[in-house]
């Protein structure tokens, strides 16, 4: 257990209205009072109620530093469980780290990246799974991401876990208990009963499970490419959807030789969008690289945006690019609808149906008519992104949303030796078999939770939180 005491700056490093200096541990009251003066002089921190503001000053040795107000929380009941004293002061650079400094001089050490929150992990305050979501919380991007990180802090996550948790624990002590004590306690018929159990456990898993692609786009927003070929409105599409002229827009074929990068909210949902360079066969060197660049962002994107000028006919340009992006969720813009139309629906379906291997693939093409110039299939083109990735409803309220790769693979490996538990049912294998396997699943879940964690990994998460939570 940390027994030292901790300080650093709680706010944005930058010139504000408001600046404030947290300290953490066991000495940081005493530490504070070293250099507080109260405006009468004659107020001891040390002496005051828990959970109160007081007026006075910092002084570094005899030199005023600021005029401050000091909150005072005595433990256990603070964020780390420690006694904790926060210095509002005003928000210059040079000050507040002239009050950081004054107060390290007098006892106390510079916190680490996320070693407020991670002493509250350790002191017992919270699970591994909340202070992740604190860390989200802050790095929240749209409305989605706040509220389910809210609901994370809440417990949501944790809660499900733990309960989950308790339901296999109890189906072990059981299973542990009438293998010592077989005349008091019988395991007749328990077969059924486990099964049954362990079905309903991993329908709930798959469930959390499940939730976690949503919850990652939602969160993170959706990757999204902008492929054709040049010339076809790419830059002028991207531009509407900004807002603004962040692309250059020409009649010249092949204005775009790089790739430009912009995030975007449509009704809630984010999309990192990604413009890329027309792709055809060419001999410029530079727009070859960009046309390169084009084919890998499209292989990694979560949705391609293929748009084509129905005033222009198909070409092997166009096949191309279908092959490329065959297999991805992609949103077909006919483009340029304003002009006259020499290319069918029917010429863009047989386009892309012919690269399927599933016609299952079919529901992953959506066809659009669009015009840049008359803003044109844009209350559509967001109604069927929400359509492709969330069944066209978005909403948080309370329920869980898995939002953490680390939570997801965990999740996964309890889904699997709930499995294996099944497996060993139907294989009429001896009851100890099944205890293997549910005590699997049970740390696979304590690592969500931090119960089933070695110090490195809590290390590692912790290091990427910002300074001074």
């Amino acid at each position: 257990m940390n027994t030292d005491t901790i300080a650093a700056i709680a706010t944005a490093v930058s010139d504000s209205g408001i600046g404030i200096i947290r300290v953490s541990g066991d000495d940081a009251i005493e530490i504070v009072d070293k250099v507080y003066r109260s405006k009468s002089g004659k107020k001891r921190l040390v002496n005051v109620e828990s959970h109160t503001i007081h007026y006075g000053f910092i002084y570094d040795g005899d030199t005023l530093v600021d005029e401050v107000m000091v909150a005072v929380m005595k433990a256990p009941n603070t964020y780390t469980k420690e006694n904790t004293v926060e210095i509002d002061c005003h928000g210059g650079i040079l000050v507040m780290h002239k009050i950081l400094e004054t107060v390290m001089k007098n006892g106390c050490r510079l916190a680490e990246p996320g070693e407020f929150t991670k002493r509250a992990f350790l002191n017992g305050r919270i699970d591994l799974s909340k202070a992740e979501a604190v860390m989200d919380l802050i790095h929240s991007k749209n409305e989605f991401a706040l509220k389910a990180s809210v609901n994370q802090l809440k417990g949501t996550v944790s809660d499900k876990v733990k309960n989950l948790r308790d339901d296999i624990l109890y189906e072990i002590a059981f299973i542990e208990s009438a293998l010592d004590d077989p005349e008091h306690i019988s395991l007749d018929g328990y077969c059924e009963k486990l099964e049954k159990k362990v079905l309903g456990i991993r329908a709930e898993l798959k469930k959390l499970i499940d939730s976690a692609d949503n919850g990652k786009l939602l969160k993170d927003g959706i990757n999204t490419v902008i492929v054709g070929k040049p010339n076809v409105g790419k830059s002028s599409f991207l531009n509407l959807l900004v807002g603004e002229e962040k692309a250059i827009v020409t009649s010249v074929a092949g204005t775009t030789r790089d790739v430009l990068e912009e995030s975007v909210k449509l009704n809630g949902v984010g999309l990192n969008i990604i413009d890329t360079a027309g792709i055809r066969d060419t001999d410029d060197e530079v727009e070859k690289i960009g046309v390169e660049k084009a084919r890998k962002y499209a292989n990694n994107a979560d949705l391609i945006i293929y748009m084509t000028d129905v005033s222009q006919k198909l070409d092997e340009n166009d096949a191309e690019i279908a092959e490329l992006i065959a297999g991805k969720k992609i949103i077909v813009l006919l483009n340029k609808t304003d002009l006259e139309q020499v290319v069918s629906d029917a010429e863009i379906s047989k386009l892309f149906y012919k690269n399927m291997t599933d016609m299952s693939e079919s529901n992953s093409v959506r066809i659009i008519k669009t015009s840049t110039k008359e803003n044109i299939g844009i209350d559509e083109f967001e109604d069927t992104i929400k359509e492709m990735f969330f069944g066209g409803e978005i909403a948080v309220n309370d329920e869980i949303y898995i939002t953490s790769g680390r939570h997801k693979e965990a999740l996964m490996e309890a889904y699997e030796s709930m499995g294996l538990v099944l497996n060993s049912l139907a294989d009429q294998m001896p009851e100890d078999f099944y205890s293997i396997d549910l005590m699997s699943a049970y740390a696979s879940l304590g690592r969500i939770i931090g119960e089933e964690v070695g110090e490195d990994l809590v290390n590692e998460i912790f290091s990427k939180f910002c300074m001074g939570k």
